[in-house]
């Protein structure tokens, strides 16, 4: 056989191939832009009512819960209920608007997007009120400066996390 024959063969398969595949990513579901939201999960991530989960790019809050080999343990990290809360009273029920960055999806499968009500950032939002930490994991990096900046201002006026414990409550 010829070396021509290979190439051509080769060429072939790799049409196949490629032809087999754009059906399986054309029915790949495309990513919101607009959604409802169903329920605030925790502090930084909530459900849609097309049951997708949506985790906020760029922050962190304490966690209210735990994963204990198959189940979820209540155990509140310190502050976590009250950041619970100030995201359920910011999203939930309400029209978002979603906007992603340079990846969509974490490693659990839960959309990693900016989330607005109206034209408000609530991801920045949750940092300006002293609710949740910096998390910048690159490449998802567009709101990371300014993110920093309310982060600093949050501290500086002892805000949420960052307040006395007795005026926390």
């Amino acid at each position: 056989m010829t070396a021509a024959f290979f190439h051509s063969a080769r060429r072939w398969v790799a049409v196949v191939l490629l032809s087999l595949a754009l059906p399986v990513a054309s029915c790949a579901s495309p990513l919101p832009t607009t959604a409802h939201v169903r329920r605030a999960v925790d502090g930084d991530t909530i459900e849609l009512d097309d049951g997708r989960l949506v985790r906020y790019i760029g922050i962190d809050t304490p966690e209210v819960r735990r994963r204990e080999g198959e189940r979820w343990v209540e155990e509140p990290q310190p502050f976590g209920h009250e950041a619970s809360e100030a995201n359920r009273r910011l999203v939930e029920g309400k029209t978002v608007r979603l906007e992603y960055d340079a990846q969509p999806y974490d490693r659990y499968g839960r959309l990693l997007a900016y989330v607005y009500v109206e034209e408000r950032l609530i991801n920045a939002q949750l940092v300006e009120d002293g609710y949740a930490h910096l998390l910048t994991i690159p490449p998802n990096v567009k709101h990371a400066e300014e993110f920093r900046e309310l982060a600093k201002r949050a501290r500086a006026n002892r805000r949420g996390l960052w307040a006395e414990p007795a005026s926390r409550r």
